[in-house]
């Protein structure tokens, strides 16, 4: 292919697809590629799937007949979990020209370019368990925020999820790597970044780490975690503001609470998974930790900090729970201080676990018992909200001009929308809620 190609994305998914589609996207700028967007004419088009949202294959065989119907010449290329997962399934969608595993993405110039349009669809994928690699990205649709790719994969084997088999063991950047990388955004304008990973919480694992658990002897760097990383970025001058994405209970301990409640960088906001607030349920998932321990993390953050945001993921509809489990996680989670839930419905997935848990909950009941968490949802935020009225908080303006509008964000996440002052673009402004 020439030098002169056109290439657009389009992401599926989490907040880590998307920083991963940034870089992408900039690898192909550097090799001569100019950036279209998605509902643009392209001679190349990138799709990064998902294999968490329910209807992956669906959501990707439609892109591809949006593209064909107005580009038939462009070459599509297919990457992400869903074809680290099913790479034959993908490329036997019509007009799918490129697969592009796990270990191969960050290839994708060299692809492209040794690719003619008009062969059979080439699947580049490998066994996921020679994945070790870590590559960084970050996200950066403008200077305001960025959504940084600290860690990747997964060593937890819950019963219901796929991402293991999709993305690999657990591997992490250095310490080194991330506040160099921060500094680097600091320089470029950013005031806040987004930590994100698979696993957050489980930072601290790299090639050394699993060469010294072959070798007792090897001298790795282990020592290495997540609570030594966001002490090391909090030195950071230049970044405003951090936020942690989202990071598992279990690995959200004491120390990183307390430091984040004194800390002026890293703002009060947590998202902590929950998943079922049945210790049943939570048992069948194979989650690592009880209710009681949830309760408690949630406890210790609205002690030390009554003003932090803290977001919930529960999923609904699990094979096994009744209807006095699922009040059960109803009960719990109307009793706890957080802020607002993203509930997920269970949907099936290959080679997990979970196929084989019965009996299986009616998708009529998994939908009802969706939209009565939402509602919980909807009253968790509001109140919230509501209990901050007339105080005053910092909130960074992005630059979203939309119908004159700008948006930004507390500290602790509050929304807020106001007229348009090009001033505030990308600036903290002390605001009265």
């Amino acid at each position: 292919m020439s030098q002169s190609q056109t290439v657009a994305f389009h992401t599926l998914g989490c907040k880590l697809n998307f920083s991963e589609s940034s870089s992408l996207s900039r690898i192909l700028e550097s090799e001569g590629f100019s950036q279209k967007k998605f509902e643009e004419q392209a001679d190349v088009y990138v799709i990064n799937t998902c294999s968490v949202t329910e209807n992956a294959d669906k959501e990707c065989r439609h892109l591809v007949r949006r593209i064909q119907r107005k580009s038939p010449e462009s070459m599509i290329v297919i990457t992400g979990c869903y074809a680290q997962l099913k790479p034959k399934e993908i490329a036997d969608i019509p007009g799918v020209d490129l697969v592009l595993g796990a270990s191969e993405k960050f290839n994708i110039a060299r692809h492209i370019r040794e690719f003619t349009k008009g062969d059979s669809a080439k699947i580049c994928s490998c066994d996921i368990d020679e994945v070790t690699g870590f590559h960084a990205s970050y996200s950066q649709a403008d200077r305001t925020r960025t959504f940084l790719k600290v860690q990747d994969g997964c060593d937890y084997n819950c019963s219901f999820c796929t991402i293991p088999l999709a993305r690999g063991k657990s591997r992490s950047d250095s310490i080194s790597n991330v506040v160099a990388k921060a500094r680097e955004l600091a320089a470029q304008g950013t005031k806040e970044i987004v930590l994100t990973g698979i696993n957050l919480g489980d930072f601290g694992k790299g090639d050394d780490y699993y060469q010294a658990a072959a070798d007792p002897l090897h001298p790795n760097r282990s020592a290495e975690n997540f609570f030594g990383l966001v002490r090391e970025l909090e030195k950071v001058e230049g970044i405003s503001r951090y936020r942690i994405s989202s990071i598992e209970p279990n690995l959200l301990g004491n120390e990183i609470i307390e430091f984040v409640a004194n800390s002026d960088r890293f703002m009060p906001h947590f998202h902590i998974p929950l998943q079922s607030g049945s210790n049943k349920i939570l048992g069948l998932m194979r989650r690592r930790y009880k209710r009681e321990l949830y309760a408690e993390r949630v406890g210790l953050i609205k002690t030390l900090m009554p003003h932090c945001a803290i977001g919930v993921d529960v999923i609904v509809g699990f094979p096994g729970e009744t209807d006095e489990d699922f009040q059960e996680t109803f009960d719990f989670l109307h009793s706890l201080d957080v802020s607002y839930l993203h509930v997920f419905t269970y949907s099936e997935r290959d080679n997990t676990h979970a196929l084989t848990l019965k009996p299986v909950v009616p998708v009529q009941v998994r939908n009802e018992r969706n939209k009565i968490l939402r509602n919980l949802s909807f009253m968790k935020l509001q109140y919230f909200t509501e209990k901050h009225l007339g105080q005053t908080r910092k909130v960074l303006f992005e630059k979203q001009d939309r119908n004159g509008m700008i948006e930004g964000y507390t500290d602790n996440y509050i929304r807020v929308t106001t007229p348009l002052r090009t001033e505030w673009v990308n600036n903290i402004v002390d605001w009265k809620i």
